[in-house]
Order: C-alpha cells, then sequence, then structure tokens
C-alpha cells in the first residue's frame, strides 16, 4: 500500500502542476491584459487559485515521497493536497485525476497494515 500511495501521490502531485500552471498563468493573464466580457473574467478568488496551484500539487509530491518511509504523515499530506485542489479548482475534466489519485493515495496511506517506526531525525 505504500508504494501505491507513493506511485499516486507523485503522479497527482505531477499532473496537479500541470492544473496548477494554467490556473496560476490564467489569474496572472487577467491582472495583466484585463478581462473580456463574457470571454475571460477573473475568477472569485484568486488569490486561493495562485496559493493553491503552488502548494497543492507541492503537497501531493512530497506526500507521495515520503509515503513510503512514513505513512501517516504522507496519506494526511496527500489528503490535504486533494482537499486544496477540490478547493481551488473543483472537480472537472481537468482535476479529476490529480484529486483522485491524491485522494486515494492519501488514503492507502491511511491504511498502510505496518505502522511507522519511530526514527531519529539526524
Amino acid at each position: 500500500m505504500r508504494n501505491a500511495a507513493m506511485i499516486l501521490g507523485v503522479i497527482a502531485g505531477l499532473i496537479g502542476m500541470i492544473v496548477g500552471f494554467f490556473g496560476y498563468g490564467y489569474v496572472e493573464l487577467i491582472d495583466r491584459y484585463g478581462e473580456i466580457e463574457g470571454f475571460a473574467e477573473q475568477v472569485d478568488n484568486a488569490q486561493v487559485i495562485q496559493i493553491a496551484s503552488i502548494i497543492a500539487p507541492l503537497m501531493a509530491i512530497a506526500g507521495g515521497a515520503m509515503a513510503h518511509a512514513r505513512a501517516l504523515v504522507g496519506g494526511v499530506l496527500l489528503l490535504i493536497s486533494a482537499a486544496g485542489m477540490y478547493y481551488a479548482f473543483g472537480f472537472n475534466v481537468f482535476t479529476m485525476f490529480p484529486v483522485a489519485f491524491a485522494a486515494v493515495a492519501g488514503l492507502l496511506g491511511l491504511a498502510a497494515g505496518k505502522p511507522d517506526q519511530p526514527k531519529a531525525h539526524f
């Protein structure tokens, strides 16, 4: 389960980065060049979109990377990442895979059978 959480988390983060690039870029484009009424209008929560575009994929990749060694912490990060992507971008054709992969990876990380071994950080 830890390996599946690791792979799904990293894939979710990579796909989430693509969604994040477009989300952040759209907000910046509208800020810089202005709105085109009826075609390109600024989102209501531009700051949330920009923050989630950076933080959510980062948390998915970090959670996936640590899911093998620290499944509990990795699973929590993956679930927070899935919630952040869902809150910022919603659930649509572009976000269904990163949100679903991060959520499943988070659940797999939490459900990993072997408890984490206490280790010193240094």
